[in-house]
């Protein structure tokens, strides 16, 4: 019978391998900057949390064994633009893991989602480095120049993406924008429908090995999907958007599969489960289409992670009462 640590350590892993179709999507599409975030992301969330266990007396090495971090670390460094200078990434990783995860007492109390508190610390903090994103995989030496404070020039390599395009349209029609746009591909964004569809597949295979619960999924796609399908007017110049433009766009599947399952600061109960992805499908979509970011998640996650505890009294009391 295998012991609670080894079962994580085993759901750890299965999470992790779900993650490598979207990886190599993110790779082949944005070059090299994606294995630099990867290896910068995990490097200084480990060092963090070393160092916190540390100062706290606690012993490093079941902690770090257990694959938290190294899951916070991998969701950031998929999330984070993928030529972002070197700092930004572990800046990122440090504030996750000290502020979000550390400073709530460590792994299994933490009320709010780590990898998304680092990511809304420097998205708030550095919003110009963070809507940065390679309209083309840049060279290796363009990389290492992005990385390290070269004067590689931004009008060269970066362009706007999809929801940026469409969050500041204001006369071109759906078809039009299809047409002339870059950032745009056959039904989302032209790189970013690859990498859901990448992550969509990763998220299936975690639910058919029963690692998490269709609930949150399920209620972040069709709360995105409801309020995405209210909001469109079909190729008009006032339309948000499809409900497949958005389902492939961004980080949605990102989210759906890989965030909102997070299951420590997540609800504990189906039904809470079900409303809290309804809830942070419905609030992507508003930030989407009239907030001051093109896409929302980390922002979405984080305001959902206060309602848990309410969510879970709801779904307790329904549960009661039900005969």
């Amino acid at each position: 019978m295998p012991t609670p640590e080894l079962r994580q350590r085993q759901t750890m892993g299965l999470v992790l391998l779900a993650c490598v179709p979207g990886q190599l999507a993110l790779l082949w599409f944005h070059g090299w900057g994606v294995l630099f975030n990867l290896l910068a992301c995990t490097l200084a969330a480990a060092a963090c949390e070393a160092a916190l266990l540390r100062l706290r007396d606690l012993p490093v090495g079941p902690s770090l064994n257990d694959g938290s971090a190294l899951i916070s670390a991998v969701l950031l460094a998929i999330a984070l633009p993928s030529h972002a200078p070197w700092w930004l990434p572990v800046t990122a990783s440090v504030v996750a893991i000290g502020l979000g995860k550390q400073a709530f007492g460590g792994v299994g109390r933490n009320p709010f989602n780590p990898a998304m508190v680092g990511y809304a610390f420097v998205l708030l903090s550095f919003p110009l480095q963070m809507t940065h994103w390679p309209g083309a995989s840049p060279g290796l030496s363009d990389t290492v120049s992005l990385l390290f404070g070269g004067e590689t020039p931004i009008d060269a390599w970066a362009q706007p993406t999809l929801l940026d395009g469409l969050r500041h349209n204001r006369s071109l029609t759906m078809d039009e924008l299809f047409a002339g746009h870059p950032g745009f591909g056959a039904v989302g964004g032209r790189a970013s429908e690859w990498v859901n569809a990448a992550f969509l597949l990763g998220g299936l295979f975690l639910l058919q090995r029963r690692v998490f619960s269709w609930h949150a999924p399920v209620g972040l796609l069709a709360g995105l999907f409801v309020f995405s399908l209210l909001g469109w007017n079909g190729s008009g110049s006032d339309s948000h958007g499809s409900p497949l433009l958005h389902l492939f766009s961004g980080s949605t599947m990102l989210a759906a599969f890989f965030i909102a399952t997070e299951p420590v600061s997540g609800p504990r109960l189906p039904l809470a489960r079900l409303l809290f992805g309804l809830g942070v499908g419905a609030l992507i979509y508003l930030i989407r289409t009239w907030g001051s970011y093109p896409d929302g998640t980390a922002f979405a996650i984080l305001l959902m992670n206060l309602g848990v505890p309410a969510l879970d009294r709801l779904a307790l009391r329904r549960q009661q009462a039900a005969p």
